[in-house]
């Protein structure tokens, strides 16, 4: 069995719901605290053997490429002022055996369409992982990513992250339609895209974590586009199922925060500042003031 070695990012989305601060700005580069979220993102895929980063970017994102590049002048900058502390950490973004690729989504047509883009990179028969930088999981001492690729090693099948949400809150996730093989892992017999809460077949719902074999690229490739002319994953996941190809789910170890929504996003800057190594005690005073305040 191949190791999952790269990871595609797709980040070319135009993050309406974070305007105006997203005009200019990628919402992957919204900071968490004091790092981007596709960063985060980035360091949860190296914690779990993957070497090769693909992101499949678009218009206006040119300060993702330019945040895992060499600053000269930064560096330079740091050095000459004695700032060592800093300079590691502007050199450090990624580990040096780590390589990024860099792929133009000309269109905005969906997931599928973002993952058929790095079929370029993806060596035939190779398994890969997928994230969403905006799904911020908070594994703990094993990420998801981490804890995703031992199950893919375990079954030797694709893997979905699922999580459960509220049966009223289905419409806004895919589903899946499964049998629970173990505690947290499921047998998945279909996917079913944002469905009315009366026709989901579960309340699993699948988050921005998945590790896909080679074979899900011909399904891309024949589907047809669905609602608003997008190429949805969860379809050709499922035709692949329908061919033979299992898949199965893996309700992850962790807390998963909403980036794609303001909401989630507030919760994660709270959450991850009170664990924050600098920030922690007098953040948390600040938030008893608050408290007592209110």
């Amino acid at each position: 069995m191949r190791k999952v070695r790269k990871a595609v990012f797709p980040v070319a989305g135009l993050g309406t719901r974070f305007l105006p601060a997203t005009k200019a700005n990628p919402k992957e580069m919204l900071p968490v605290v004091d790092k981007p979220l596709i960063q985060y993102a980035a360091e949860e895929a190296v914690a779990a053997g993957v070497d090769v980063l693909v992101f499949v970017t678009g218009r206006n994102k040119r300060s993702i490429p330019d945040h895992f590049d060499k600053a000269y002048e930064l560096e330079s900058e740091l050095e000459r002022r004695n700032k060592q502390d800093l300079l590691e950490v502007a050199r450090n973004v990624l580990p040096p055996h780590v390589s990024c690729v860099y792929i133009r989504q000309s269109e905005a047509l969906g997931l599928g369409h973002a993952v058929l883009c790095a079929k370029p990179v993806i060596e035939t028969g190779e398994p890969f992982a997928v994230i969403l930088a905006d799904d911020l999981i908070d594994g703990g001492a094993r990420g998801c990513m981490e804890q995703m690729v031992e199950v893919y090693a375990e079954t030797g099948c694709g893997v979905i992250g699922v999580q459960e949400v509220d049966p009223q809150d289905v419409s806004a996730y895919g589903i899946i339609d499964g049998e629970r093989r173990s505690d947290r892992l499921w047998d998945v017999r279909g996917l079913v895209e944002k469905p009315a809460a009366a026709q989901a077949p579960s309340n699993m719902a699948v988050v921005g974590r998945y590790i896909l074999d080679y074979a899900v690229f011909e399904h891309l490739e024949r589907i047809e586009p669905g609602s608003g002319g997008e190429i949805q994953l969860t379809d050709a996941m499922a035709a692949q199922i329908a061919a033979g190809r299992p898949i199965c789910a893996y309700e992850f170890e962790g807390r998963r925060y909403d980036c794609g929504c303001k909401l989630g996003y507030l919760q994660a800057n709270v959450e991850y500042g009170l664990k924050h190594a600098e920030l922690a005690e007098p953040f948390r005073s600040y938030l008893r003031a608050l408290s007592s305040a209110l």
